[in-house]
């Protein structure tokens, strides 16, 4: 094998950690950010946060013992200047938190607080919940096993997911136990909160919570026969097999129907253990004077400044270990400050090119948003497409129209018969609208959409209308059918 010297000439991107913390913190949430922020600020000496009661002016050319000495000086001199007693006019409780002997400390009436702070971690689970009132009940130590197996079955809708002889033959041998014995403490925790749990079908949520309801309730019999034997009548909105099985009128059946509808078919969903989510708006848009205003979130924004007194040490001439450690730390606080301010002027950027094309929008409703694509803002900022991508992924906009993610302006277009195009929140929106207004008798199928859209000069497939349709969560016409 030869040995030889080549000279080769080629282009290679290097990403800088500079150039890679401004492509993190770009993408970032503002709940990551506050993260992020937080990190910084335990791991770089150098960054602190800005309060909005500045300390004391510190001149950077000063030494840190000057400043010290300086600081203690004018602290002495402010404590001399107070009097020996201060008056006694206002009560503790109107300076400090005093606790209440439960786990809530009172607060002020002037202070900001947010009554449902309490409330901000995960709720209670359906599974949790049954197994307090199973405390509260008076079983015995065979009937206590298998209410925690019956208990444990019940899925998260209220479902009862196992058969009963399922159940006992997953029970231990020595609490041995039929399924009727079974049934009988499936009754009990049938009674549970909340009303229609543990039932084996949607037949037995609805008739569990019909049995609590008054004796005198309008239509109770005929909403029991309906459950029991005419149930799949309802479900395929077979309104005229209905009055002929169960021999009413038009009337009686309404009445009867919208009984049932009172009920609810997934009592599991009331109870969730998941945490709320808060979304927090990046950007603030409002109207002032016929003009959209777009503002940064000043709420949102972290607000960091370099400690004046560790960068006058940083400056001071030395090549030590100490002072080199300082200057490193002084750099990379420079640039992180700086990663953070084009995040916020890029994102400035952003919102206020998407708020000047989807301004019809912001003025008259969703069926006024425009086409817009990321290649559309990017062409307009001089800017690259993953840059959009990155600022408008997890960024939120409050608008006088309501809170919206970034990604929101941003759809697809279907062609016009003017040769013009429309964006397809503006065909949802339309779609909608003529779902809102068509005769609850006779609704509108896929296909009748379609024509009447073609109508108005947009061109959609029967195909289309149904796939925004199910994007809606909106049910087919068949199931849309109601009693006139």
């Amino acid at each position: 094998m030869r040995q030889s010297l080549q000279l080769r000439l080629g282009q290679q991107l290097t990403m800088t950690p500079q150039l890679q913390q401004a492509i993190r913190l770009l993408q970032l949430s503002s709940l990551d950010l506050q993260v992020e922020v937080q990190a910084v600020l335990d791991s770089n000496l150098m960054l602190e946060q800005a309060d909005e009661l500045q300390d004391l002016p510190v001149r950077p050319e000063t030494s840190a013992a000057q400043t010290a000495d300086g600081s203690e000086t004018e602290i002495d001199a402010a404590a001399s200047t107070l009097p020996d007693e201060l008056p006694v006019d206002s009560a503790w409780e109107d300076v400090y938190e005093s606790y209440d002997g439960a786990t809530n400390y009172s607060r002020g009436e002037d202070e900001e607080w947010d009554p449902y702070e309490r409330y901000a971690g995960a709720g209670e689970s359906l599974r949790d919940h049954l197994y307090w009132q199973m405390r509260l009940t008076p079983f015995d130590e065979r009937e206590l096993a298998v209410a925690t197996a019956i208990i444990d079955a019940i899925g998260e809708s209220g479902y009862l997911t196992l058969s009963l002889e399922e159940i006992c033959q997953g029970l231990p041998d020595e609490i041995a136990m039929t399924p009727a014995e079974a049934e009988k403490v499936l009754g009990r925790i049938q009674r549970f909160d909340p009303q229609g749990v543990g039932a084996r079908g949607p037949a037995e949520c609805l008739l569990l919570q019909l049995e609590t309801l008054p004796a005198d309730t309008p239509w109770l019999a005929e909403a029991r026969r309906l459950v029991e034997h005419h149930l799949e009548l309802l479900a395929e909105r077979d309104f005229t097999g209905l009055m002929r099985r169960l021999k009413v009128t038009r009337e009686a059946l309404q009445g009867i129907v919208s009984l049932i509808q009172s009920l609810d078919p997934h009592p599991g969903a009331r109870l969730s253990n998941a945490a709320p989510q808060y979304v927090v708006p990046d950007v603030l848009v409002y109207r002032q004077r016929h003009t959209w205003r777009v503002e940064l979130n000043p709420d949102n924004m972290p607000k960091l400044r370099i400690n004046a007194r560790y960068a006058a040490l940083a400056r001071q001439s030395g090549s030590n270990g100490d002072a080199a450690y300082l200057k490193n730390h002084l750099q990379e606080a420079r640039w992180f400050l700086k990663s953070l301010q084009n995040r916020n002027e890029t994102l400035l950027k952003v919102a206020t090119c998407i708020v000047e094309r989807q301004r019809e929008f912001l003025e008259q409703g969703d069926e006024y948003m425009k086409p817009l694509i990321l290649r559309d803002v990017a062409e307009t900022l001089g800017m690259h497409e993953s840059t959009i991508s990155r600022v408008t992924t997890q960024k939120y906009m409050h608008t006088p129209r309501g809170i919206y993610e970034l990604k929101y302006f941003f759809s697809s277009h279907v062609g016009t018969s003017d040769g013009g195009e429309c964006s397809s929140t503006a065909i949802r929106a339309m779609i909608r609208k003529l779902i809102q207004a068509e005769n609850p008798g006779k609704p509108l199928s896929d296909d009748k959409i379609a024509k009447l859209l073609e109508a108005d000069g947009i061109q959609v497939a029967r195909r289309t209308v149904a796939k925004y349709r199910e994007a809606m969560s909106v049910p087919s016409s068949s199931d849309r059918k109601r009693l006139v």
